[in-house]
């Protein structure tokens, strides 16, 4: 029945989002449909980037997060910050460790590297 799943995201600035997930994190563009959607492609996942108005970040709803998996968190934290992406403190967890941290429009987005295979 289903022949994808898309996560979309809703943005303030199509341009400034689309450089983020591609350019600073690394992912793969899609296809772009002028200042209205672009789709970015993530290992397992297609990202969509919709603009959502001028409204602030603070106004959208924060339902959903969009974890990255990756094989050294330290390597790979070290990699975006000299991209200029912030992390904040995470918690240990007894079966991963994770790195919080946001896109340009304040929404939630995490590194994962799994502890057990």
């Amino acid at each position: 029945m289903f022949k994808t799943a898309m996560m979309t995201i809703m943005v303030s600035d199509l341009k400034r989002a689309v450089a983020f997930y591609a350019e600073t994190l690394g992912c793969e563009r899609g296809p772009q449909y002028g200042e209205h959607f672009a789709e970015i492609k993530a290992p397992g996942v297609s990202i969509g980037l919709h603009p959502g108005g001028k409204r602030p970040a603070i106004e959208h709803g924060r339902h959903v997060s969009l974890g990255l998996r990756v094989d050294d968190l330290d390597a790979a934290v070290k990699q975006l910050e000299a991209r200029g992406v912030r992390f904040t403190p995470a918690p240990e967890d007894r079966g991963s460790r994770l790195a919080y941290f946001t896109d340009p429009d304040g929404n939630p987005l995490y590194l994962i590297e799994l502890k057990w295979g």
